[in-house]
């Protein structure tokens, strides 16, 4: 069973950086598309970005071109890098892991993947 851990959340300013990550076990990106939730306006689950084992990734419009995921294999992570922090990414982000292809795009883009295994999740906090 894959398990999730995130690290590297914390307290920026606006403009400045963080670089999240996601280790799984059981060797989980050979097979699994690795996704980051946040809790959005009014509460509302956000899909920041997915990324698939060949590599392609989606990302929210909110985040395009700031939020880069990556694959780190060696070491069993997924990396979200971001960049040009605002305020209203204030969250707390999630990572989550389901099999390859299991859930559609929209299905990631709409936070309907109930049997993703998901992370304890880590705060991200942007101050302006």
């Amino acid at each position: 069973e894959v398990q999730l851990r995130e690290s590297g959340g914390g307290s920026v300013e606006a403009g400045g950086s963080l670089r999240l990550s996601c280790t799984a076990s059981g060797h989980a990106f050979a097979d699994h598309d690795m996704g980051w939730f946040r809790q959005g306006a009014g509460n509302v689950c956000e899909l920041v970005a997915f990324i698939r084992p060949d590599g392609r990734t989606s990302y929210a419009n909110s985040v395009k071109g700031r939020f880069t995921a990556s694959h780190d294999e060696a070491k069993e992570t997924v990396h979200l890098e971001m960049m040009s922090l605002k305020p209203e990414d204030t969250s707390v982000y999630v990572c989550a892991a389901a099999p390859t292809e299991y859930y559609r795009d929209f299905e990631w883009r709409a936070c309907g993947v109930p049997e993703a295994k998901r992370g304890q999740g880590t705060q991200v906090t942007v101050s302006s």
